[in-house]
């Protein structure tokens, strides 16, 4: 039964089809839930497949600023009856940062530091990303205001060199002004190394490494990696070093560097 939009009576057609008035109203309000849900299913699926790790309150808050009106209960709802709720696994990771070494160590300057601008702080950090035979290594380089990669390289190998290339985008993109700005990184050997030291040096750049043992002198960068691997790299089987090269690019330029929500 439909609505008749005042053409025939309301009564007449209830008492035509032998049900009660209540029953038709209650059957045409249910109505407008379920084809909204419909509606609301198919953005869900929509993001779902392009944030494929994005969990109901992300996706609400992608659904809100695209202008819908929703609440993160109902999307949760939706996700589960859809099977979209995001899953998470911890896959083995190889060591990626050696602090034995016999280079210069350098304190922590960064507690009590907040930002007020770009290029005050930037952040380095290194992690592993699975190929399909092997490991790569990738570096990357955080604007501590902004929280964007302003630097990265991906290579086979765990030299100086890796870090040395991810710096080196970011002072071309950036090109900081003398004597503003703080690198921090923890205490690895491709920071502390004479090549990188002399690069920062190079360019009036002060140095600031974590303490020992400790990962939340570094949390932005740390913050980075764990998106990096939930939204991108984990349950992807790359088939080598260019393929992740591609798609850890696309991921960077133009997802988090530009669209992806803050945590």
């Amino acid at each position: 039964m439909t609505a008749t939009e005042g053409k025939v009576d309301v009564h007449h057609l209830c008492k035509l089809a032998g049900v009660s008035r209540a029953s038709y109203y209650r059957h045409f309000e249910a109505r407008a839930p379920r084809e909204a849900d419909v509606e609301l299913t198919s953005h869900i699926q929509l993001l779902s497949l392009r944030y494929r790790f994005y969990g109901y309150r992300r996706i609400t808050a992608v659904l809100r600023r695209s202008g819908l009106i929703v609440n993160a209960k109902r999307v949760q709802r939706l996700m589960r009856e859809d099977n979209l709720i995001a899953m998470r696994r911890k896959p083995f990771a190889p060591p990626t940062s050696d602090s034995r070494h016999g280079f210069l160590i350098v304190p922590n300057l960064l507690r009590g530091l907040v930002p007020s601008g770009l290029d005050q702080i930037w952040v380095a950090d290194i992690t592993y990303i699975r190929l399909r035979e092997a490991f790569a290594y990738l570096a990357v380089i955080l604007d501590g205001f902004s929280r964007k990669v302003v630097g990265w390289a991906l290579a086979p190998h765990l030299d100086a060199s890796l870090a040395v290339e991810a710096l080196d985008h970011a002072l071309a993109d950036r090109k900081p002004k003398p004597a503003s700005l703080i690198h921090h990184s923890d205490r690895g050997v491709q920071y502390a190394s004479t090549d990188y030291r002399q690069r920062l040096a190079g360019h009036d750049i002060t140095v600031s490494m974590s303490r020992p043992g400790n990962p939340y002198d570094n949390a932005k960068a740390e913050s980075f990696m764990k998106i990096l691997k939930t939204e991108e790299v984990d349950g992807r089987r790359f088939k080598n070093i260019e393929h992740a090269r591609r798609s850890i690019g696309v991921f960077i330029e133009s997802i988090y560097n530009t669209e992806r929500l803050p945590t």
